[in-house]
């Protein structure tokens, strides 16, 4: 990362007013010229920041002769680009949006009051706002947009009806302590996801948009970048992706198990039998592997520092130890190699011939279906223990000596 500015200076500011860039020649100047108002006109301390991802149609001229300062970001990406602007920024507060001219800069009062207010985040509401015929592409508008903010808010208790606006305040300091990682348009929900998950606070203001002033098709991709926010929603709830599911499964096979277990069991003209009871086995299996599989990603976000320290996830590391998760998983076997053998000594009985006795068969599946879920909860307990395993520093190493 590199700095161009036309005024230098390390003086620290109120505000920073940050435009990530790429190739943006045919609006980037009117979007400083209104930032440069809006600090004129509220007599803020502040400085305008763009962000350049690699422009080369003019755009860093413009904003030089305008009296920006640019900072030059090599890595591509969104995400990247605001990352490093907030990094450079000398700002108290940064306020970021778009350079395409559909945010208005000249409107940023309501954000610096909640900011000084003590808001970590404050989100531009464009629903609440106003959005102008033709700036919101339909499936945006309609679909993409409310879906993926009502996700953000089941999965995080986030109280934003607008979770992708582009205009936004932050605290810098705040900001930076959460060190985030994303550098692409996911970047947006990074942001949020992780400043409700540290237990900052956010607010919300009404903001317009209008359409974007180029003469070409936007950076942002519908499906893809969709797709990219949805993604890492998922990624950062282990509960919703694997706890939910997994328990809904693990419910439903047991259920539909326990009833099929002695008998054929009709719901009108349907019957469930053997082939319903073997499905319910493998509901139970895979639901045990979900759960597995969301108990070590929610140790491991942990430990990374993606996702927060809770009390009941203490209490369920305490509880759950190495040794209690091994001594369960062998009791599961057991039993499943025990009801497995109750069904080899029925078949014994007749010889091994043909079997008339329902219980045998789903003997047969309800053994080898536990010894499989001890087997899984063998594997978890060692690979929870080998994350618990604290990283050994450099520094804590016996020096070797290496004179005689």
């Amino acid at each position: 990362m590199s700095v161009t500015s036309s005024k230098p200076s390390s003086q620290p500011l109120d505000l920073t007013i940050l435009m990530p860039c790429l190739n943006e020649a045919e609006t980037i100047g009117i979007c400083i010229e209104k930032a440069m108002a809006s600090l004129a006109k509220n007599k803020w301390s502040g400085e305008v920041v763009i962000a350049d991802n690699g422009s080369t149609d003019g755009s860093i001229e413009i904003a030089l002769r305008l009296g920006a300062r640019v900072v030059h970001v090599p890595l591509k990406g969104y995400g990247a680009a605001l990352g490093q602007g907030i990094a450079a920024a000398r700002g108290r507060w940064v306020i970021m949006g778009d350079s395409d001219d559909s945010y208005d800069f000249g409107a940023l009062e309501p954000f610096v009051e909640s900011l000084r207010a003590g808001a970590d985040l404050v989100l531009g509401n464009r629903f609440k706002g106003g959005i102008k015929p033709g700036a919101m592409p339909f499936l945006h508008r309609y679909l993409g947009n409310p879906v993926l903010s009502f996700i953000g808010r089941l999965f995080f208790s986030i109280k934003a009806g607008d979770f992708h606006c582009g205009l936004r305040g932050v605290n810098r300091a705040r900001m930076l302590e959460l060190k985030l990682q994303s550098t692409g348009m996911e970047f947006a929900s990074e942001m949020v996801v992780r400043v409700a998950l540290a237990g900052l606070t956010i607010a919300e203001v009404p903001t317009t948009l209008a359409p974007d002033g180029r003469s070409r098709p936007p950076h942002l991709r519908t499906w893809r970048d969709g797709w990219r926010h949805l993604k890492f929603l998922l990624m950062y709830s282990p509960r919703w992706l694997y706890v939910i599911p997994g328990i809904a499964l693990l419910s439903l096979g047991f259920v539909i198990a326990a009833l099929l277990f002695g008998m054929q069991v009709r719901i009108g003209s349907i019957a469930l039998d053997l082939n319903s009871f073997m499905v319910a086995c493998f509901l139970c299996v895979v639901g045990v592997q979900f759960l597995a599989t969301g108990a070590v990603a929610r140790q491991f976000a942990t430990q990374a520092g993606y996702l927060p320290v809770t009390g009941n996830l203490i209490r369920l590391n305490r509880i759950l130890t190495t040794e209690r998760l091994s001594l369960i998983s062998l009791v599961v076997i057991l039993c499943g190699l025990g009801v497995f053998s109750y069904a080899m000594w029925l078949w014994a009985r007749v010889d091994f011939s043909a079997l008339t006795n329902p219980f045998a068969p789903r003997s047969v599946m309800a053994g080898l279906t536990l010894v499989v879920i001890g087997l899984q909860l063998f594997s978890l307990a060692f690979l929870s223990g080998i994350l618990q395993v604290p990283h050994q520093q450099a520094a804590t190493a016996v020096p070797h000596d290496d004179t005689d």
